[in-house]
């Protein structure tokens, strides 16, 4: 279970599940640490003020680190995934409202479709 956050840290996490998209795409850095990037499918329904809706969006994952990159490039598509990390700015040049999840962990998990 996460903490919240303190006034020197506020809280900035995020646990979500869904399908893989597509393949990871896996790069390395000129300072030699992997990174993967892969966007994540949620679907899902939730009570929201009373009433039940349905949920999906499309969530682009960063992972950094050859313990979260290691034979992630294998995965198929339509891989179950709960990602959990904390979410930041899509890049310096990305309008602020573009944000992407920096995964801290990566599990597979069933599907059931």
């Amino acid at each position: 279970m996460f903490k919240p956050g303190n006034a020197d840290q506020p809280a900035n996490q995020l646990v979500i599940s869904g399908q893989l998209l597509k393949p990871a795409e896996v790069r390395t850095t000129p300072a030699g640490i992997p990174i993967a990037r892969l966007v994540l499918a949620h679907r899902s329904r939730r009570n929201e003020a009373g009433q039940m809706r349905d949920v999906e969006c499309r969530v682009s994952v960063v992972a950094s680190g050859k313990a979260l990159t290691t034979g992630i490039e294998a995965l198929p598509p339509g891989t179950g995934l709960t990602v959990k990390g904390f979410v930041s700015r899509a890049g310096y040049r990305a309008p602020d409202t573009r944000i992407e999840l920096h995964a801290l962990e990566i599990q597979t998990v069933p599907t059931d479709s």
